[in-house]
């Protein structure tokens, strides 16, 4: 995996611990983009240690199952998959905000929580190493499924699409960037984002948006009744 400047090859090219950032609703997808606006005082500390070291963050939504652990808003409970993301843009906005990009590496399971004192939060992880591989076996994808489908969202929301781009995109690039920009909820981020493999997510993803369109049509039914 290259991200940037850097190589991202081994297990070895990984730190043991990493800080983590709880979005609620975001994913980040190795081989994606997630733009950031960085304002809340422990998060910027968060970025300026990571600027100062090697320049990862883990990305991972707040649990799904318990908001909150020991009544404390600022140690809730994570969900136990995130992304690794190194900061691959920087800007400071003069308002003392911050406008970054991560871009995805691999994803990481949880292990337990290291560097009390910090205001932010750190864990030790395990990374999915095989997100480290580029050879994804993408002809496993039903392309034509997931453009009909993505389409037909598109066309019962009256949205538009580069549709030259995403012709030209591989199927990998195609997969991961309509499920990070897909307006699903939590659950269903989640979901994309635990997939074993890129057929699997491409699956899920179609069945999300298969089971919104139906659910959109059922709603239109009901009103014209």
């Amino acid at each position: 995996m290259h991200v940037g400047n850097a190589r991202y090859l081994k297990k070895e090219d990984l730190p043991e611990q990493i800080p983590v950032f709880p979005l609620t609703g975001a994913l980040l997808l190795p081989g994606g983009q997630l733009p950031l606006n960085i304002f809340e005082p422990r998060y910027l500390a968060m970025f300026d240690a990571a600027l100062a070291g090697n320049r990862l963050i883990g990305i991972v939504q707040p649990s799904l199952v318990e908001a909150v652990a020991k009544g404390d808003p600022s140690r809730s409970s994570l969900a136990p998959i995130g992304c690794i993301g190194r900061i691959t843009s920087f800007a400071e906005t003069g308002d003392g905000r911050y406008i970054t990009s991560i871009s995805g590496i691999c994803r990481f399971r949880l292990l337990d929580e290291v560097g009390e004192g910090h205001p932010f939060r750190r864990f030790r992880t395990a990374p999915f190493l095989s997100d480290l591989d580029a050879d994804e076996d993408e002809a496993s994808v039903d392309r034509p499924r997931l453009l009909r489908v993505f389409r037909a969202y598109l066309d019962a929301h009256n949205l538009e699409a580069d549709w030259e781009s995403i012709e030209r995109a591989g199927n990998k690039t195609l997969v991961n960037s309509l499920s990070m920009m897909s307006p699903f909820g939590p659950a269903e981020k989640q979901a994309l984002l635990e997939a074993p493999d890129l057929k699997v997510r491409a699956e899920t993803l179609i069945a999300i948006t298969e089971i919104l369109l139906a659910r959109g049509q059922n709603e239109t039914d009901t009103i014209l009744q």
